[in-house]
């Protein structure tokens, strides 16, 4: 039964019978085999078909809410069995906003200290696509804003407040000032972002209020492509602070508080709300209450 849950969960993500084969390692008629069982065995069609996959039906969400909670249980207790005999041992997948990447070594430098038998794969993704990774077990947890958005089903630990501040040259517009205003910040050509970004929706937001309509000169999904023409001293970003410390400063670039407002969000680690929650993440959990209660990521 497990592993045809699996087979509907990977269906579910990759809409497409070829692609969710893959993702489970069995040919396609093996897949659709297995389905197809799954119906027979439940009494009810799961999914609407025709050459391809349609969707599925509403008796199969409702399943695949039940899949979900099923196989992330069992994964659990096969984690949590392999642990008493060995420690933890696995692989931890983590997928993490733009500009929270550069934190995720804070927890992963300690955990690794600790369990060395722990691999992790870190992806970059939109705070929509990191909920969705963590709903359909994509993802064993993730890093996102935790007070901006609405966040569904999930836990979250608190671990640091993004500043904001504009990256420009000395002698770009503003760049000789102390602080600088959303207002100011409005009026000079900057790249950022791109729209399906939370922190672009944020800053859009900031900008607005301050009565200037965010109009990039540059767009990009990745922070490294912003820093990079920033770097070049003859563009300006909006970057969150920490973010500018761990990508460093040139001597020619500087990092300047935009103030009124003082726009503050939070970040955090979000895990699935899920009880007994897997050993791999529970240890991710514990790391990252003893780094926000250091102060560490203050």
């Amino acid at each position: 039964m497990i592993d045809k849950l699996e087979f509907l969960l990977a269906l579910a993500r990759e809409k497409n019978f070829g692609k969710a084969a893959e993702q489970c390692g069995v040919s396609q008629p093996t897949l659709s085999a297995g389905i197809k069982q799954l119906e027979d065995s439940l009494g009810v069609m799961l999914v609407q078909r025709s050459s391809r996959f349609l969707g599925l039906t509403a008796e199969g969400e409702r399943v695949l809410d039940w899949a979900r909670r099923i196989v992330g249980d069992a994964r659990a207790m096969r984690q949590e069995v392999q642990a008493l005999r060995r420690g933890l041992v696995g692989h931890l997948k983590i997928a993490a906003i733009p500009t929270a990447l550069a934190m995720v070594s804070a927890l992963t430098t300690p955990y690794r200290a600790k369990h060395p038998e722990v691999r992790f794969t870190i992806l970059s993704r939109t705070s929509v696509e990191v909920l969705a990774m963590l709903e359909n077990l994509e993802v064993d947890a993730g890093l996102s804003y935790i007070d901006n958005e609405p966040l569904g089903k999930v836990r979250s630990v608190p671990l640091y407040a993004e500043q904001y501040r504009l990256l420009t040259s000395a002698d770009s517009p503003l760049g000789d000032r102390d602080t600088v205003t959303w207002a100011e910040v409005g009026r000079i050509p900057l790249c950022l972002l791109t729209p399906d970004m939370q922190n672009r929706r944020i800053i859009n937001r900031l900008l607005r209020e301050a009565g200037a309509e965010p109009e990039p000169t540059l767009e990009s999904n990745s922070m490294i492509v912003l820093f990079s023409h920033v770097r070049t001293g003859r563009w300006a970003t909006v970057m969150p602070e920490k973010l500018a410390d761990t990508l460093g400063l040139t001597e020619r670039l500087r990092s300047i508080p935009i103030i009124e407002p003082d726009a503050v969000h939070s970040i955090g680690l979000i895990v699935p709300n899920r009880e007994p929650m897997t050993p791999l993440t529970a240890a991710l959990v514990a790391e990252a209450k003893l780094l926000a209660a250091a102060g560490t990521a203050s």
